[in-house]
Parts: C-alpha cells; sequence; structure tokens
C-alpha cells in the first residue's frame, strides 16, 4: 500500500503535489468564507437608496404637517425595501447564494428585531403627539440592526452601522429643525458613500 502512495507521489512529482495543496487550500478557504459570511449585499442598491433617501428628505421638509411628513418617509421606506430587495436578490443570484439559509438566516435575525422595535416606538412617539424625536431614533435603531446584522456579513456593513448610530445619537440632541438633515445625511449620504465602497471592493 505504502510503495503504491509512494509510486503516485513519485509520478505527480513535488511541484504537482504543492499545486493540488494550494488549490485543496483555496477552495476550502472559498468555502469557508461563503458559509461564514453574507456576501450579496447590494452596493448600487444602496446608492439608489441613498439617492432617494435624499429626494425623500427635500419632500418631507416642506409638508405642513407632521401627517403628512410622516407619510413622506414611509413611502421612501417601502420603496428602499424594494430596492434592497431586488438587487439584493440580483447579486445573490448571480453569486449562487442563498437568501433563507446559512449566513443569511443568521443575517435576518440580526436585523429584523431593532427594525421591527423601530416601529414599535415609533408608533408610540406618534401616539403620544413626539414627532421630533423619530427621526434620531430611526437611524439609531437602524444603525443597530445594521450592525447585528451586519455581524454576519462583510465588515465594512458592521463600520457602516456604527456611523449610523453616531448620526442617530447626534440627531437626538440637536434641534427639531434639523430633523430632515439627518436623515438625509444619514439614508442618504451615508448609503451613496458605503454602497459604492461595497460596489466596488464586493462586485456590485
Amino acid at each position: 500500500m505504502g510503495s503504491e502512495r509512494d509510486t503516485a507521489e513519485e509520478a505527480l512529482g513535488p511541484v504537482d503535489l504543492q499545486d493540488r495543496a494550494a488549490d485543496n487550500l483555496r477552495y476550502i478557504r472559498k468555502t469557508m468564507e461563503r458559509a461564514g459570511s453574507f456576501t450579496a449585499v447590494p452596493g448600487w442598491g444602496a446608492v439608489v437608496m441613498g439617492l432617494t433617501a435624499i429626494g425623500a428628505a427635500v419632500i418631507a421638509a416642506r409638508q405642513p404637517t407632521s401627517g403628512k411628513w410622516l407619510l413622506v418617509w414611509l413611502a421612501e421606506a417601502a420603496l428602499a425595501v424594494v430596492i434592497e430587495a431586488w438587487a439584493m436578490k440580483v447579486k445573490a443570484r448571480r453569486a449562487g447564494i442563498s437568501l433563507v439559509a446559512g449566513p443569511a438566516r443568521l443575517l435576518w435575525r440580526g436585523f429584523l428585531p431593532p427594525v421591527l422595535a423601530g416601529v414599535v416606538v415609533t408608533a408610540a412617539l406618534l401616539r403620544a403627539g413626539q414627532t421630533e424625536p423619530v427621526p434620531g431614533m430611526w437611524l439609531l435603531l437602524y444603525g443597530v440592526a445594521v450592525i447585528t446584522g451586519g455581524a454576519f456579513s462583510i465588515r465594512i456593513v458592521p463600520l457602516m452601522g456604527g456611523c449610523f448610530i453616531v448620526l442617530g445619537t447626534l440627531a437626538l440632541f440637536t434641534p427639531a429643525a434639523w430633523g430632515d438633515t439627518w436623515p438625509a445625511v444619514g439614508f442618504g449620504a451615508l448609503h451613496i458613500i458605503f454602497g459604492g465602497v461595497i460596489a466596488r471592493r464586493h462586485g456590485g
């Protein structure tokens, strides 16, 4: 048995064995990376979301009532979900990555609870007639969602979440007149900047 293996190794040669070992290591490393992180985060989708958010901020700032202001941002949130879902589906299909299993499932488990908490807190604040803290709270909890979900994604995603938390904190302690400026900077500019980096470094 040993002599047969020695004969096979001699036939392959030391260079061929090294190449085969290197190929195996590359395959193992690639498989582990795919198994451990969700890489179908769409950079261009985030850029488009950022552009629509800036437009929404301009429109929302011109609304005469808090109810109409909220409707603008709710419409923007719905549009952002559609854009992100479509872009993520396209990128995941191209990369052969599941959106419901493995790392994707962990990402959703981390991302959704803070978002749902934001919905509940928004409803509670509106019921109490308090709209001033809403933009800061949105940015803060969205940042938490991006960090907790991004823990199972590429490294730049949690960094983006941290920036949202900083902006949300600032928004909560600045004048109410800045209410639409912070969402424009966060949901707008941050998505454009980080989305561009993700698109360039991680395949779209």
